[in-house]
């Protein structure tokens, strides 16, 4: 006799990926967030920089612990809202090219596309908060917090200056989300399947470390020209040095060597590897408790 097979669960209302990502990404970022205040000082610093520890130590001992978390309000306000556009995006931007594609699989250049299209969507929100956040992590921030930082930008730029940066945060976010997610698809397939929870959790773990540091090898320059950028308080009728991505690679390339461009990686990584691992297992589990709680059809 033919065993009957059970019915697949219902998907989950549309509101429910958003709020694992906002989940998973204030999670992620508690846990991570001294790296990228280490990522972004040496980012910022022309020539050689320090170690990533000697850089955490020293700045807890001659500046306080609490400058460890230095622009921490910007990127945690920014957190919910930011996760929740990149897996809504991703979502969204999925289910389109499947359809545009003809298929009901997830492929792997439609997972690149999807995860390329995500970034590039997530941009559009994460620029002001990155711009605070830069200005209040470079160690000569004269700024108070995020409200004086916003408050000098609008009055010498106006609005339209809490956006600088902005193409540079688009090809960052563009090439590490393709990248992440990307990566995240291959991996997951190329993994035993899982048979319990706890094998579930640990290969989404894997899949999303992996893809974090993937995704952080691919952005790291655009990173870094991103920092350089954002950090640069503009002075009129000066030409910025660092102005558009593309030449600003170069010209980081060419004045302070190719390995510049990968200035603050071990931090980025240290970040961004076990950060996406920890993103995606949030993601996912918040994702399982909610179809526990909501119950049938969504078990």
């Amino acid at each position: 006799m033919e065993q009957k097979k059970s019915p697949s669960p219902a998907p989950l209302p549309g509101w429910s990926m958003p709020l694992a990502g906002a989940i998973g990404g204030v999670v992620e970022i508690l846990t991570m967030y001294p790296t990228d205040i280490a990522k972004t000082r040496m980012q910022l610093e022309a020539g050689k920089s320090q170690g990533m520890v000697k850089m955490l130590s020293e700045i807890a001992k001659s500046e306080g612990f609490s400058k460890l978390y230095r622009g921490l309000a910007a990127p945690l306000t920014l957190e919910a809202p930011k996760r929740a556009v990149k897996f809504a995006a991703n979502d969204y931007w999925g289910k389109t090219y499947k359809s545009l594609a003809g298929v009901s699989e997830m492929t792997q250049g439609l997972s690149l596309a999807t995860g390329c299209s995500a970034g590039a969507t997530e941009s559009f929100v994460v620029t002001p908060f990155e711009l605070i956040k830069i200005r209040l992590q470079d160690k000569t921030s004269t700024f108070k917090g995020p409200l004086d930082v916003i408050k000098h930008t609008v009055k010498s730029d106006g609005v339209l200056g809490m956006y600088a940066g902005m193409e540079a945060t688009f090809w960052r976010h563009f090439w590490w989300n393709g990248g992440y997610f990307g990566v995240i698809f291959q991996v997951r397939s190329l993994l035993p399947k899982a048979e319990s929870n706890s094998a579930n959790l640990f290969n989404n773990f894997t899949a999303g470390t992996i893809g974090g540091l993937c995704g952080t090898v691919l952005n790291t320059p655009f990173d870094v020209v991103k920092s350089r950028i954002q950090g640069t308080v503009k002075v009129p009728g000066v030409v910025p040095k660092y102005n558009w991505t593309y030449p600003s690679l170069l010209l980081v390339a060419r004045e302070e060597g190719v390995k510049a461009l990968f200035k603050g990686f071990i931090p980025k990584a240290t970040r961004l590897g076990p950060g996406g691992g920890i993103l995606l297992l949030v993601v996912d589990f918040t994702i399982n408790q909610m179809r526990k709680i909501m119950g049938p059809p969504y078990v």
